[in-house]
């Protein structure tokens, strides 16, 4: 039996807006809107999506799972803009500067990283 990756799971105070945010920044939709789901990909049937369920505690010390996003080389720049504009906000956890990545966190305070283009998961 092998199992795989279904759904990235984020928790969420405001469901509806948070979902947006995401698809927004990933070129994502949103696949299915309850009121205690909400389910955002490229189409149902790709392999993974992300599923936001909601919470009511606060959000406290750093995530201890991030996502990492990239893009074209020549596209890095912009695309930090347009996540940002689109309601994305800086934050230090402690980089040095020299990194190759940019930390942002999403409007509800979840980290996540612009990291340098990539071709394979490796490299």
């Amino acid at each position: 039996m092998t199992v795989s990756l279904h759904h990235i799971v984020i928790d969420a105070h405001d469901l509806p807006s948070l979902a947006r945010f995401w698809a927004e920044v990933l070129n994502w939709r949103i696949l299915s809107e309850r009121e205690r789901e909400i389910v955002i990909g490229t189409d149902e049937n790709a392999p993974v999506g992300i599923c936001f369920m909601p919470v009511t505690d606060e959000k406290v010390v750093k995530n201890r799972l991030h996502l990492d996003l990239t893009s074209r080389p020549e596209e890095r720049d912009a695309e930090i803009e347009r996540i940002l504009a689109l309601g994305a906000h800086r934050v230090d956890v402690g980089q040095t500067g020299a990194e190759s990545w940019t930390v942002l966190a999403d409007p509800e305070g979840n980290e996540f990283c612009v990291v340098r283009p990539k071709k394979t998961l490796i490299r």
